[in-house]
């Protein structure tokens, strides 16, 4: 079950959600049927909680919001984005292990 500090991003709510957040955002690209997707979940969940009021963490459907993974490249699923201030500071491709995406963070910090 996801944690209710991961926020869901679509293509309604990406620019005041995401691209107007005050803090950086970590934007998780996945989809129902994705098995790497649904193996990553718990560590973008545990992320969420760990870094409570540092970073957002959400996640954008690519089925139900395609306009999102269009405009920002996204080739492949899961594809995890750090956005701060409006711009993409760097992202990883497929189920990364905990530390790439706490390198990926550390980097908006």
């Amino acid at each position: 079950m996801a944690s209710e500090k991961v926020l869901t991003f679509t293509d309604d709510n990406f620019e005041a959600a995401v691209l107007q957040s005050e803090i950086p955002v970590l934007v998780d690209f996945w989809a129902t049927w994705c098995a790497p997707c649904k193996a990553i979940a718990p560590l973008i969940d545990g992320i969420a909680e760990e870094y409570e009021g540092k970073i957002k963490v959400g996640k954008v459907n690519v089925d139900e919001s395609p306009g999102m993974p269009g405009k920002y490249g996204v080739r492949g699923i899961p594809t995890v984005i750090l956005i701060k201030d409006g711009k993409v500071v760097d992202q990883v491709v497929g189920a990364v292990p905990k530390a790439q995406l706490e390198a990926l963070i550390k980097k908006a910090l």
